[in-house]
């Protein structure tokens, strides 16, 4: 299937992620084929697919946890292809994952503060010396931690342990650690998973907040079509490891092929 990987309203000059012909083969079963994407800066970009379809395996692709099989991903201008997660992290690419990967013996506070250490301003020696460097650096990821914990709404649980916090918050601080790398891209790996309705309502809210706090371009994998209809402005889908659709949550809505492959009727009615 031949597929565009510009939308409509895409400009050259602000593509954040290019992804061309990305391909992923696990011994002899192909897991994704010739994936193309373009995303520009500051859209909320949606991934969707039944279960098994490809979708996480491109995000461990982008960032560097999965080899590439073939093809190209393109974050602001560099290659990244191959590069190792960390300095793709370092590069400005943040992430969640389908399952929670919080350090749950640390506080809520600690949590972030690790995430946010590879931007400290001092260096081994400086933390063997206990220098006033070291005492600066320790002060300021204190206080930019605390101030992401804020923008949750989290600050006054910043001594709690992570492992005692209800799942809606964990998932909270998750992305609260995502941010705290500092990413221009921040990918969101089903992050309603687990959700009740009320959570799904304000985590819609939350991405749509965060996205323009701290400037982001989202590229998001749900399975929950509340959100990703409710929050994404354009949408791929995916079937068997290949692009079967993509456009406005609208076109995707009322494709046929859509609905046949994923949506169905059930869902349709609960879309609508």
């Amino acid at each position: 299937m031949s597929q565009s990987i510009q939308n409509p309203s895409t400009s050259s000059n602000s593509i954040v992620l290019k992804i061309d012909g990305l391909t992923k083969f696990f011994g002899g079963l192909r897991a994704v084929h010739n994936f193309n994407i373009e995303i520009k800066k500051g859209e909320l970009v949606g991934l969707i697919g039944p279960n098994g379809a490809g979708k996480t395996t491109i995000f461990n692709m982008i960032t560097g946890i999965y080899p590439v099989s073939a093809g190209h991903i393109i974050f602001k201008g560099q290659e990244i292809t191959g590069i190792p997660a960390h300095e793709i992290t370092q590069l400005g690419i943040g992430r969640t994952f389908q399952k929670i990967r919080i350090f749950p013996n640390l506080t809520v506070l600690d949590n972030v503060r690790v995430a946010y250490h590879p931007h400290a301003r001092y260096n081994l020696f400086d933390g063997i010396l206990r220098s006033q460097r070291f005492s600066h650096g320790e002060r300021e990821m204190t206080e930019k931690a605390q101030e992401f914990l804020g923008v949750f709404g989290m600050d006054q649980h910043q001594d709690t342990l992570a492992s005692n916090l209800p799942y809606g918050a964990q998932r909270r601080l998750e992305i609260a650690r995502a941010l705290a790398t500092e990413p221009d891209l921040l990918l969101l790996d089903e992050p309603a998973a687990g959700m009740n309705p009320r959570e799904i309502i304000e985590l819609m809210e939350l991405i749509h907040f965060i996205r323009d706090r701290f400037d982001l371009t989202i590229f998001l994998i749900e399975h929950q079509m509340r959100v990703v209809m409710g929050i994404c402005e354009w949408l791929t889908v995916l079937d068997f490891g290949e692009i079967l659709a993509r456009g406005t949550p609208e076109e995707i809505r009322n494709n046929p092929k859509v609905i046949e492959a994923y949506l169905g009727t059930q869902a349709t009615r609960m879309v609508a």
